[in-house]
């Protein structure tokens, strides 16, 4: 017995679950009523699939925003929870016709056979994870019935408790399937509504004068701030993984979209102490608020945090600019740095820009320019053992090319690699969902030289946090992409049976140390 149960991130307690208070900040009765959201979105999902109740675009939505509320570092109000919970059952007694049953106990599933156990929680993280996806996707209009299908048909399987491992396995994979169209769907929202990323050099220096700091994922609430701060002399600078909106045309064109602030999302507390600004959260990853920065602290859409100022659907970000005006910014200009000292980062490198110079890549592998392909990236973390990857880039070859995407790059993205033939070595891809461009690279590059995609001179290095991870993490193995090293720690639900599956049938291994795993991959 336990006051909570849960181990869906990386960081988790003792490696194997947060008991008493989660790592992220979580308290007990928020988890519980997470659990419980969760419950009510499964009871739903098995009324959908049995035929019970025929969804609509509310209902779609609703999954969205469940399952997204649940991410780690998303949601820390329980009042906005209980508030969900009971749109769920207000949903399901409309479209049954009936009250909703006594919700589905998410405990319950803990207690099952290890594997049966590992299995529905890698479907339902990886539901998790591709809601934050496809919310970002639906925000812009773009949205996939078979995707939205897939979310009762999942969700139902999590809670079915005769369901066997041959049936869970493939559906796992299927989750993997979902995850990559939902990324091609928001792949393609993003680049028709706002162009195709290019390669664009990012200060970190902040300029004198008031500004905003917008932090999290979602390009929608960006370019709805830039329009409002449009002539109010207020500036926006990005914060984490809104750092590759820098590259889209539609939204640089703005003057007042200055630059970059800050590290990854696990240094907020520090960073956010003395910043003369308001933050601005669209999506994960928040941190419990420190009282020292919580008056210049604000929230919108699933993200909710207690006691913080929410801006509501309608999208009225004029408290958040009246604060950047009453703070006033910096006096003096702000010399940000990475964590390695850079000033400049850059990004932009997504499949459009990289397959245009698909023949000079190609040319360079073939004249012996460029040896090999790393893909460092994925989730940052506060974890011991993350420093690995700073280390491993550094000791990455002059003959190599290192791909990133996600925060996992602040480790290593304000370092000069470089370049081959005119190409940087160091390419930031974009954001995590942007695990799209590096599989289209990927495949690009195996059908130039006509081979398989596991032939290719390339190594996945993977650091995870989240449940976004864990859903690209089930692309690449529905993609039959072997051979990924993992970490900083495997996963605390994967039972050693699953384990054992996935290292025998798609080579996946812990990292060890940069030198061992360099010279690994380089044999």
């Amino acid at each position: 017995m336990s006051d909570m149960f849960c181990f869906q991130c990386e960081q988790t307690a003792h490696g194997t679950g947060c008991d008493t208070s989660g790592v992220c900040g979580k308290k007990p009765a928020t988890a519980l009523l997470q659990d419980q959201l969760t419950g009510a979105l499964i009871t739903l999902a098995q009324a959908i699939e049995s035929g019970k109740a025929q969804p609509t675009a509310d209902t779609h939505r609703l999954f969205l925003e469940g399952l997204f509320t649940t991410v780690t570092n998303v949601n820390f109000d329980d009042a906005s929870i209980t508030k969900l919970i009971e749109r769920v059952h207000d949903v399901y007694t409309k479209l049954c016709g009936l009250p909703a049953p006594a919700d589905f106990v998410l405990p319950n599933l803990w207690l099952e056979n290890e594997d049966i156990r590992t299995l529905k929680t890698l479907i339902l993280l990886g539901l998790r994870g591709i809601s934050a996806y496809a919310y970002h996707a639906l925000e812009l209009g773009y949205t996939d019935d078979e995707v939205m299908a897939f979310f009762a048909k999942g969700l139902a399987a999590v809670g079915n408790s005769t369901a066997t491992q041959d049936e869970l396995l493939p559906l796992a994979l299927e989750t993997g399937k979902a995850n990559y169209a939902t990324m091609e769907l928001l792949d393609r929202a993003n680049t028709e509504t706002y162009g195709t990323p290019e390669p664009t050099e990012v200060s970190m220096q902040i300029e004198p004068g008031p500004f905003i700091v917008i932090s999290g994922h979602d390009l929608h609430d960006l370019k709805l701030l830039l329009e409002q701060t449009e002539g109010t002399g207020v500036s926006v600078y990005t914060h984490g993984e809104m750092l590759p909106a820098h590259a889209y045309p539609e939204l640089k064109k703005y003057p007042q979209f200055k630059g970059h602030f800050g590290t990854a999302w696990q240094n907020q507390q520090k960073e956010f102490v003395d910043l003369p600004a308001p933050v601005l959260f669209t999506t994960n990853c928040i941190m419990p608020v420190r009282d020292s920065y919580a008056d210049r602290i604000f929230t919108t859409a699933v993200v909710q945090y207690p006691g913080m100022t929410h801006i509501a659907a309608d999208k009225d970000f004029s408290p958040v600019i009246a604060k950047a005006r009453e703070l006033g910014g910096y006096k003096e200009t702000y010399q940000g740095h990475g964590i390695n000292g850079g000033t400049k980062l850059l990004t932009g490198f997504g499949h459009g820009t990289v397959l245009g110079v698909a023949d000079t890549v190609v040319g360079a592998v073939k004249s012996g320019a460029i040896k090999h392909f790393f893909l460092v990236g994925g989730c940052d973390g506060a974890k011991p053992g993350r420093n690995y990857y700073t280390e491993f880039v550094k000791q990455t070859p002059a003959d190599t090319v290192v791909l990133t995407l996600a925060c996992g790059k602040y480790r290593f993205n304000d370092l000069d690699l470089g370049e081959i033939g005119g190409l940087p070595r160091l390419m930031d891809m974009g954001q995590c969902n942007d695990a799209y461009s590096a599989i289209r690279v990927a495949v690009a590059l195996s059908e130039a030289f006509e081979c398989g995609v596991n032939d290719l001179p390339l190594t996945l290095v993977i650091s995870w946090y989240e449940q976004k991870a864990v859903a690209i993490l089930l692309t690449l193995l529905y993609l039959g992409i072997k051979n990924i090293i993992l970490g900083p720690s495997l996963p605390a639900f994967v039972s050693p049976n699953i384990l054992n599956f996935l290292v025998e049938n798609f080579g996946i291994a812990p990292i060890s140390t940069p030198e061992e795993d360099l010279a690994r991959a380089l044999a």
